[in-house]
């Protein structure tokens, strides 16, 4: 019996521990700015980058149908994952990590894209594959953006370009206020 417990407990804070590792992803929030230490992920040994910010969007909804039109409650974030986020300290410095600030900043700026979607959009009884399709160009419009902002600002090296990028992505989360 007393085996049965430990073994128990012990299966039970695995979990938990999983559990913890499993949720270390960070809500975007204009009052918390990345830093260096939230890129807790192993540099992979070829990398050639000085740094990499993994993030992304998520969302959740419920559809009713109510007198053949769609009430649609939703939720769309943008989230840093720091697990899969990763840095080298000999060739980091503030300028890259207000690039890859902005990497994230993006990453909000689509989810702000897709919840105004979401909003105008009239959903039919098809709402599920309706929202996929939504996400899914989302997403790629999102990747396609990342790639355009690393290629002009050749990853930060160009600082001309990475000033001009900032001041319009600043703009860009103004003008779609949460």
């Amino acid at each position: 019996m007393d085996k049965s417990i430990i073994i128990l407990g012990f299966l039970l804070m695995a979990f938990l521990g999983f559990a913890q590792e499993i949720d270390t992803s960070i809500p975007w929030s204009l009052e918390r700015r990345l830093t260096w230490d939230d890129f807790k992920g192993p540099v992979p040994p070829d990398a050639v980058p000085a740094a990499t910010t993994a993030s992304g969007i998520s969302y959740k909804y419920s559809a009713n149908l109510i007198y053949h039109e769609v009430k649609l409650d939703f939720e769309v974030n943008a989230f840093f994952y720091p697990n899969e986020s990763w840095y080298k300290p000999d060739y980091c410095d503030d300028l890259i990590l207000s690039h890859e600030q902005l990497h994230f900043d993006i990453a909000e700026l689509f989810a702000r894209k897709m919840r105004l979607k979401l909003e105008r959009t009239s959903f039919t009884e098809n709402v599920k594959s309706e929202i996929r399709e939504i996400y899914k160009n989302t997403l790629k419009e999102l990747s396609d953006f990342q790639e355009k902002y690393d290629w002009e600002t050749n990853f930060s090296r160009n600082t001309e370009a990475q000033l001009r990028w900032n001041a319009r992505i600043q703009e860009a989360l103004t003008s779609i206020e949460e």
